[in-house]
């Protein structure tokens, strides 16, 4: 992202700059009742949007077709060296990639994204990105590009994702459509063809499904593949429609101003449903329209995704025909699909381009930029900035280090941090809550430190509430003599956690952080 920072313009997208800030400053007036802790990383990422569109605006300048080829190009590379470790995941052949890679259970394929809905998203964007080089390369490189498509698609029928199913279904869709436009050019249109012929961005669904049904035959038995999936579909208490009720049960309770920024996890547990519950730690409602509403209100959210809304439909993605800017529509709409299913805004990486694609479809008004003052090079605002970007980043990368120390045991720290940890990073400000979340669990509670010890569960319920957390404030409620809390904690607890409780009640430990 530094680096892209010195592609800057001299003049940024000054309205994307404003709004972001508006954004930011309504937000947090809203979510008065979170901590600022809680703002940290979505300020972090939309600082990170915002930078990245400014890159985008300059893209969108004539004269910047190597630049786009080299973020197209950077895409699909990503996109391949994804697809060739999810497939070594899949298989079980990742281990020797250790540390450069993870290795999942046999049959899961996610690279080094963490989870399987990212992993689709990238190939389906790094898909796209391929399209759009078709059209600018040659002969040659276009016969290069049928394996590349090929390994993209079998890595895609290994992520066993829904939402990569879907999108690659649109993908194919529109832009068969596309090139049947360009093959039937309206009268006085130029005809250029620069897609592939229609079947054959039609044939990649079929190619799809024969995929999912090889890969887990080739894989051995126990292997849940994409046809399974889709057969079965999610557990009944992990299912996105349950999710989805629970989470419009809260919006209900507090429609105008939410429960506050990061407080979703806190409202979930909190909760008593009247009807299914989902059973995992809710920190997101897997659906942004629905996310913000239910921890800014619903008229953030309709001000937020209406606004977006109507910047779309004014934009009129339907009439392009750019393609540069239709591989910008189609990255951004392989975002916001999946920002309907999940939280692919939530990590750095969709960010960028996310921003990229704003920054590239609404540009600046184009103005002459200033000149830049005499022995001042043009470029200073930009290096100024990206230095600025690596000094922060480097910061929080020391921080983390010493901070994770907490969560090793000790023969696994750094010298620096091996003894004493805990009072040697008290004095975090981007990880303080999870040094408080270390503290408690590494705290034994008893009459002297119980009052000390409820007021940090209390905190850090917000924060996580999660069984260590729940146990503690249990344990330092009774120490208290308020009973009541302590039962009532205790029938959320069962609800929530009923595994967890069942060990509770068998006096069985809880982990602590360093195992």
């Amino acid at each position: 992202m530094a680096v892209l920072l010195l592609w800057v313009p001299a003049r940024w997208p000054r309205r994307l700059l404003l709004l972001w800030l508006a954004a930011g400053v309504t937000a947090i007036a809203l979510g008065h009742h979170s901590e600022l802790g809680a703002w940290l990383p979505a300020c972090a990422g939309l600082g990170v949007i915002a930078l990245a569109a400014g890159v985008g605006a300059g893209l969108a300048r004539p004269g910047t077709d190597a630049r786009l080829t080299a973020i197209a190009c950077g895409l699909l590379t990503a996109g391949l060296l994804s697809a060739l470790l999810g497939l070594l995941q899949y298989y079980g052949l990742a281990a020797p990639l250790v540390p450069w890679t993870t290795t999942p259970d046999l049959g899961q394929a996610y690279g080094n994204l963490r989870q399987r809905n990212q992993f689709a998203t990238l190939i389906s964007m790094a898909l796209i990105a391929a399209l759009w080089l078709h059209g600018k390369a040659g002969h040659r490189a276009r016969l290069a590009l049928i394996p590349a498509a090929a390994l993209l698609l079998l890595a895609l029928a290994a992520s066993t994702s829904r939402t990569g199913l879907l999108q690659l279904l649109l993908i194919s869709g529109i832009s068969a459509c596309l090139a049947w436009r360009e093959r039937h050019p309206r009268q006085g249109d130029p005809a250029s063809t620069r897609l592939p012929p229609p079947w054959a961005l039609l044939a990649l669904i079929p190619a799809y499904f024969f995929a999912a049904w090889v890969l887990p035959l080739l894989a051995g038995s126990g292997v849940e593949g994409m046809m399974h999936r889709l057969r079965e579909g999610a557990p009944d208490a992990h299912s996105r429609l349950v999710l989805w009720a629970n989470v419009l049960e809260l919006i209900a309770q507090h429609p105008w101003t939410g429960w506050g920024w990061g407080e979703l996890s806190f409202a979930h547990y909190s909760t008593l449903y009247q009807g299914p519950r989902f059973t995992e730690i809710l920190d997101n409602a897997h659906n942004l329209p629905l996310h913000l509403a239910v921890e800014l209100g619903i008229p953030a959210a309709l001000l937020i995704c209406g606004g977006f809304g109507w910047l779309v439909l004014a934009a009129r993605p339907w009439r392009e025909t750019d393609p540069a800017r239709l591989m910008a529509w189609g990255l951004l709409g392989v975002i916001v699909l999946h920002s309907l299913l999940e939280y692919p805004l939530w990590y750095g990486p969709f960010q960028l381009v996310f921003g990229l694609c704003l920054g590239f479809l609404w540009p600046s008004p184009p103005n002459k930029a200033a000149p830049a003052p005499e022995g001042r090079p043009a470029f200073a605002p930009s290096l100024a900035a990206a230095l600025a970007l690596m000094a922060i980043v480097a910061y929080a990368a020391w921080d983390y280090t010493r901070i994770s120390q907490l969560y090793h045991a000790r023969e696994d720290r750094l010298p620096a941090w091996r003894d004493d940890t805990l009072a040697k990073v008290q004095d975090s400000w981007l990880f303080a809550n999870q040094v408080k979340f270390a503290e408690l669990a590494l705290t034994t509670v008893d009459r002297a430190n119980a009052a000390e010890v409820h007021a940090l569960a209390q905190r850090l319920l917000h924060f996580s509430p999660e069984p260590r957390v729940i146990v503690k404030l249990i344990d330092s409620a009774a120490l208290l003599g308020r009973d009541e809390e302590a039962f009532d904690q205790a029938v959320r607890f069962r609800i929530a956690f009923p595994r967890d409780y069942a060990r509770w009640l068998d006096h069985e430990p809880m982990d602590d952080p360093s195992e």
